[in-house]
């Protein structure tokens, strides 16, 4: 199998008549998905999301792909095929349609209406081209053909991608539910019929790729549900993603049946099922749903609280429940149900949530107790069916970390895909198909990029190191004023702490060795202030060290008079 090498330079030119496949995110991590292709020095875009900060990013609010690769070439965009709408394959495109607001955005019913929505807040307008399954539809010197998949959100598409140098097929996140809820299966027929004509690049969801056998149908979950609401005797509160319409439909039909009223809590999660009521993917029985501000007026056996939160988010509305910072507050009896999966990298803090809810006396059910959820991928059975169906000439796994990404290509590999056809690359990585062999030709920059506030990209990761430096040892300020000429210090050493965990007073000791440090160095002639800060913060810094083996941020300021 070929795989990536860390002294990969840019690549070469695209030989003439090939197809040049970049990944921007989406390899080696759960998010970020973004795919480049490019024939004809014409691009599409498969996808644009984001990825959702962990505890050692603090402040950041999103992560998105790096355009850096692409930025000086906007104008060769032909279209960005948006697979689904879940966050990290659509949330990223409104900073892209910043910097050209006029790339065309290709997808289904439901997908469209939900970046659009999104767009709104940003201002933008898109161009849109709305297509289903069985749709051929040729953008610039693409010819793309969709396929339905089954997944966890409605109207989810592959997308076949026809040029002269092969065919590509990406699958976006798919799974083979054969019961689904909404009666629209994975297209293995259509999949066969590429399959006949020959793929020759294959691109898949790799997430579940370790997990063996077959996922679950959904509607299993609907017994498990109706259990839970039948034994709780207070409020239920349910957290989901705010896209997750199938699994929002069974609390409703539950809720239903049992005569409870629902109230969805959260701006995106209002706004989402809004949207999928308004265009029929939410089927919502007449005076089921009430505004939250009339459930003070209703028992609490007669209420469900549906809201965002389920990956412990710190300041989504179940994260603050737990933390008595909502609205609504948990008490003695109340039933809280995660009905989402565990995205890796969220276990901390989703544990975290689920204790301090339990802690207030809330019944906690989650998927570690009880089947109140399933996966929205393909799990390793499934793909092996799905290789067999498909027999591409080459393969290469997209969608999961590496590890994810290994298990996907021998998976492949054992249907029949040689091992030097499967290609496990990573974010940046380009990937050629030429003559039918696809192979790893170069890498181009694809690093994070962070979304803070306002601002977009102004945080590094040396901004992030302090942070974590302020966040985990805090921080100490000295303050000195000395003489511009002499150099000798008039004023001070004042020092303040914080959150370091030492008293202020503590610091009457090291004073003494500043003052001999800097009167040294005044009388060697040194009197730049640049120079004195520096002197200040070694002679503190190693003081603190030596007795107390810690390492805070220290910030000297010397000033001149």
């Amino acid at each position: 199998m070929s795989h990536p090498h860390p002294e990969l330079g840019p690549p070469p030119r695209l030989p003439e008549g090939g197809l040049r496949i970049t990944p921007l995110g989406g390899l080696g991590e759960i998010g970020r998905n973004m795919t480049v292709f490019e024939y004809g020095g014409r691009l599409l875009i498969v996808d644009c999301g984001v990825l959702f900060p962990e505890e050692e990013q603090p402040g950041v609010d999103l992560i998105l792909p790096d355009f850096t690769s692409i930025r000086d070439r906007l104008d060769d965009i032909d279209g960005i095929v948006l697979t689904h709408g879940h966050e990290d394959h659509i949330g990223g495109v409104p900073f892209l349609l910043r910097e050209k607001p006029d790339i065309p955005l290709i997808g289904s019913k439901l997908t469209l209406a939900l970046i659009e929505a999104k767009l709104q807040e940003h201002r933008i307008r898109p161009y849109t081209l709305e297509v289903e399954e069985g749709h051929r539809e040729r953008i610039g010197p693409f010819e793309c053909e969709f396929v339905a998949v089954n997944h966890s959100i409605p109207d989810a598409l592959a997308v076949a991608i026809r040029t002269p140098a092969g065919m590509a097929v990406h699958t976006g996140d798919f799974k083979m539910d054969q019961l689904p809820l909404d009666g629209r299966l994975t297209d293995l027929p259509a999949f066969a019929k590429l399959g006949e004509e020959g793929i020759d690049l294959l691109l898949v969801d790799s997430t579940n790729a370790e997990v063996p056998g077959f996922v679950p149908p959904e509607r299993d979950i609907s017994g498990v549900l109706r259990q839970v609401f039948g034994n709780a005797q207070k409020r239920i509160i349910v957290a989901s993603f705010a896209s997750h319409v199938h699994r929002i439909q069974q609390i409703l039909d539950a809720a239903h049946e049992y005569g409870r009223k629902v109230a969805f809590v959260g701006r995106s999660m209002v706004r989402n099922m809004g949207i999928a009521r308004d265009l029929g993917y939410l089927r919502v029985p007449a005076g089921l749903v009430v505004d939250v501000k009339t459930l003070d007026d209703l028992p609490d056996d007669e209420v469900v609280l549906v809201c965002t939160g389920s990956q412990g988010e710190p300041m989504a509305a179940l994260s603050r429940m737990a933390n008595r910072d909502h609205q609504i507050r948990i008490v003695q009896g109340d039933t809280v149900i995660l009905a989402s999966s565990l995205i890796p990298g969220n276990e901390n803090a989703v544990y975290r949530v689920i204790n301090g809810l339990t802690r207030w006396g809330a019944t906690v059910v989650h998927k570690g107790n009880a089947k109140v959820h399933v996966s929205g991928h393909a799990s390793a059975g499934e793909l092996l069916y799905f290789y067999n169906i498909c027999k591409p000439k080459n393969l290469m796994p997209v969608h999961g970390e590496w590890r994810h990404l290994r298990a996907n290509a021998e998976l492949g590999a054992l249907t029949g895909v040689p091992k030097n056809r499967c290609v496990i690359a990573e974010d940046g990585v380009v990937v050629d198909l030429v003559d039918g062999i696809a192979k790893i030709v170069g890498k181009v920059q694809a690093g994070y990029v962070y979304v803070d506030g306002l601002s977009v990209g102004d945080v590094t990761e040396t901004s992030l190191k302090d942070r974590r430096i302020l966040g985990e040892e805090g921080i100490i300020s000295i303050f000195v004023v000395v003489d511009s000429t002499t150099g000798k210090i008039v004023g001070g050493p004042h020092i303040q702490a914080r959150g370091s965990g030492i008293e202020d007073a503590a610091f009457s000791a090291v004073i003494p060795k500043i003052e001999d440090a800097m009167a040294k160095s005044a009388s060697d002639g040194v009197v730049d202030p640049h120079q004195l800060q520096q002197l200040a913060r070694r002679a503190i810094g190693k003081w603190v060290s030596d007795r107390y083996r810690r390492r805070p941020m220290i910030l000297p300021v010397v000033v001149e008079v």
